[in-house]
């Protein structure tokens, strides 16, 4: 089996992590599997906003997500207290953006899961980061000009191990 089947049938979501951060090498080679995808007409116009864990505009974000799905204080924050956490944003006029940026956090799960780490991919946020603070958050971010969220994915030293997903095929396939 190749590496890139073996990586699929391996990745799972990480829901803990040490303390570790990442280094300067791991954060660059997973910078980079994101801006390798392929995106629509190679447009590229795909966005990577970079933040540590402890940075307060996750806190921030986390505070509005849990108040517009009215829970109140949850076991952990929306990225499981991960080292690092990467917003990936797009241009908001372009029709393949949201598809383009699925890629790029495939890419990088799975070269997460190729160095060993843990990575969580990230979608809980949107309502927060789309709805009424849409702006601030784009200026706080420092996305670029009409870029807005699409996804994210948090990334650290596994603290956690689960098995990979389960799936039914017979169900979820069909073969014409």
């Amino acid at each position: 089996m190749s590496n890139v089947i073996e990586t699929i049938n391996t990745r799972s979501s990480t829901r803990g992590y040490t303390a570790e951060a990442l280094t300067e090498e791991e954060l660059n080679i997973l910078i980079h599997a994101g801006l390798k995808a392929p995106t629509a007409a190679n447009r590229q116009e795909i966005h990577f906003t970079v933040l540590q864990g402890g940075n307060p505009i996750l806190a921030e974000l986390e505070d509005d997500k849990n108040r517009l799905r009215n829970i109140v204080s949850p076991p952990h924050n929306f990225y499981y207290e991960a080292p690092t956490v990467v917003i990936i944003s797009a241009d908001r006029d372009y029709r393949w953006s949201t598809l383009d940026a699925g890629i790029a956090v495939e890419n990088m799960a799975l070269a997460a899961e190729g160095l060993g780490l843990g990575n969580l991919i990230i979608g809980c946020i949107y309502d927060a980061i789309r709805g009424e603070k849409r702006d601030y958050y784009a200026k706080a971010l420092k996305l670029p000009e009409n870029y807005e969220y699409q996804i994210a994915i948090a990334f650290g030293h596994k603290a956690v191990t689960k098995e990979p997903h389960t799936y039914e095929a017979e169900k979820q396939v069909t073969y014409l």
